[in-house]
């Protein structure tokens, strides 16, 4: 059981969500556990589009990939939940009463907040209650923790985090930035954070192995790297498809790349976490 958070800087796009997306997604396929992601965005669809077509229509009952969902009041999500917190009443098993479910028992969508901004704003501090309860019967919450979280509540998120996953882009600025925050930041120095290019191009000046010189990495940095398929799936609310196709690909598949960079991520996600907790 752990938390694992993916952070950026909040200044430009690096990929975060859709990285999240292939991340979850593999690990859903691959490993046997049972994971919840957060979308603790205000309005952001990214990830929900991922994984199924937006719709108005509301409805008490969602049929996952793998099986039925009897979700109540589905569409509300993140506040169905907030006002089962405020009288009391949540428990850990209630929560995925109010997910939608991509793979049975196996992966999970806590979906980003519809309301006002507003309601946003006064509601957001129970993210970290409902992160900290689910990590009671999830084997895996990842958190997606977007830009409007103020920096009191990100600072509680990443702070109670088994790990933190800080999503850069391969821009120049972006590394210098990063590198800049980590000196004024120890947690984004220590073993609890790993580092994550989005979107990335191997023929990029700025690739892994040079990346990880610049910032003194020993490990070579974690990337998702970009792919037309993959991006056009996150469009058309095809990932899990999409994943489940790409199990079949041969070395000489041009998608290959792209899907062992996912499986070098997912394993050094799953390694730091065993080694964090060796050492506790």
């Amino acid at each position: 059981m752990a938390i694992v958070t993916f952070w950026n800087n909040g200044r430009e796009q690096t990929g975060k969500t859709l990285s999240i997306a292939a991340i979850c997604t593999h690990l859903a396929i691959e490993h046997n556990y049972k994971i919840l992601v957060i979308s603790t965005g205000f309005r952001d669809e990214n990830l929900d589009n991922c994984f199924w077509e937006s719709t108005t229509k509301k409805t008490k009952k969602n049929l996952g990939l793998f099986g039925p969902n009897n979700s109540i009041a589905m569409e509300e999500g993140f506040a169905g939940l907030t006002k089962i917190l405020r009288s009391n009443k949540l428990s850990a098993d209630v929560i995925t009463n109010y997910t939608k479910i991509i793979f049975k028992e196996r992966l999970e969508i806590l979906q980003t907040f519809k309301g006002t901004l507003n309601e946003y704003n006064e509601m957001q501090k129970y993210y970290i209650d409902i992160i900290n309860l689910a990590n009671n019967y999830y084997d895996l919450v990842l958190v997606d923790l977007d830009r409007e979280v103020s920096e009191e509540n990100k600072e509680t998120i990443l702070k109670n985090s088994n790990l933190i996953i800080a999503s850069l882009s391969q821009r120049l600025t972006s590394i210098k930035t990063f590198a800049r925050m980590r000196e004024e930041q120890p947690i984004l120095k220590s073993k609890k954070t790993l580092l994550l290019i989005g979107r990335y191009d191997k023929y990029s000046k700025y690739n892994i192995k040079n990346i990880s010189r610049y910032l003194g990495e020993k490990n070579k940095v974690s990337t998702i790297p970009y792919s037309t398929l993959f991006f056009e799936a996150c469009e058309e609310a095809n990932v899990p498809d999409l994943f489940l196709k790409l199990r079949k690909a041969d070395e000489e598949d041009r998608n290959n790349f792209f899907l062992s960079e996912v499986r070098r991520t997912t394993d050094n996600i799953i390694y730091r976490l065993q080694d964090l907790q060796m050492k506790m």
